[in-house]
């Protein structure tokens, strides 16, 4: 099949795989300023399943969407840098503290303006939140099937998709219908890396927000180049009711957050010896550290 449409839902985050002393508030609440921001690490899996079924469907697209700051911009270019087509960020104030349930009624509003799509594919979950959530969520709002848990796209034959997916006691090869929206795991393959030539052709690119305080040059430049414009999307370019966005949809509320820092307090020197592994591991059971 030639021509698909596909959308990856991708998310900016906090590193949180790099967490120090800093990293929490007294509050509670994450120190995204101590944290660097990244690209959520199974959307980029998600990524490059995409990118696989543009290299096997000539004349497919891809439009990563996210929703964030005006910062979150910065993986829409990493996208573009890969291999995308297009990029569109998803930014406002009335978007701000929404729980997966508002972040999904935002996104699913979104795709409904882009109106045409075959393939809807995300990470599994983001590391700041490890709910995953979202992708099932926009699935269920769009009414449309979904494949989670997704390691690979097998093939993609007429209007159906053919995924393996990867479980806790094995895997499975599953078929879906198109429009389909597929979450995609870690033990997926890494995405590409940038592509030379697309870095040069596309490290210009933004939006709207971020050309607000460059020079007139570089304005020219980008109405002379239509590619580099990354579109900007508010509240007010898609169609939504505003009472199911940021905190007044969000249902979920943070009652506390404990900081909690694990330190080795004792240590156990073990030799090569069968019996003294076993004591171990009993006791590891024992206190319930594993098991």
């Amino acid at each position: 099949m030639n021509g698909l449409k596909i959308i990856v839902l991708a998310k900016q985050v906090p590193d949180t795989r790099n967490v120090g002393k800093d990293a929490m508030k007294a509050d509670g609440t994450v120190n995204r300023a101590a944290l660097p921001a990244i690209f959520n690490p199974e959307d980029l899996n998600a990524l490059e399943q995409a990118l696989r079924i543009k290299d096997n469907n000539p004349g497919t697209t891809i439009t990563i969407l996210t929703m964030g700051p005006v910062r979150a911009a910065e993986i829409l270019r990493e996208g573009l840098f890969r291999g995308t087509d297009d990029g569109i960020l998803l930014t406002d104030r009335a978007f701000a503290g929404a729980d997966t349930l508002a972040t999904s009624y935002a996104l699913s509003c979104a795709i409904n303006k882009i109106k045409e799509f075959d393939i809807i594919i995300c990470g599994r979950q983001a590391i700041d939140g490890d709910t995953a959530q979202v992708g099932p969520q926009v699935a269920q709002k769009l009414n449309i099937p979904q494949i989670t848990y997704a390691e690979e796209v097998i093939s993609v034959k007429g209007k159906k998709i053919r995924v393996k997916r990867r479980l806790e006691r094995g895997v499975e090869i599953v078929e879906g219908p198109l429009p389909i929206l597929i979450t995609v795991n870690s033990s997926a393959p890494d995405c590409r890396p940038r592509n030379s030539k697309l870095l040069m052709k596309y490290k210009h690119s933004s939006t709207v927000s971020e050309r607000q305080e460059k020079s007139e040059d570089y304005i020219t430049m980008i109405n002379e180049r239509p590619y580099l414009n990354i579109k900007e999307w508010s509240v007010n370019d898609v169609e939504c009711d505003r009472e199911q966005l940021g905190l007044n949809g969000s249902p979920t509320k943070v009652k506390k957050i404990d900081n909690i820092v694990f330190q080795a307090k004792e240590s156990m020197h073990l030799t090569n010896n069968d019996r003294e592994i076993e004591d171990l591991m009993k006791e590891l059971l024992a206190n319930h550290t594993i098991g």
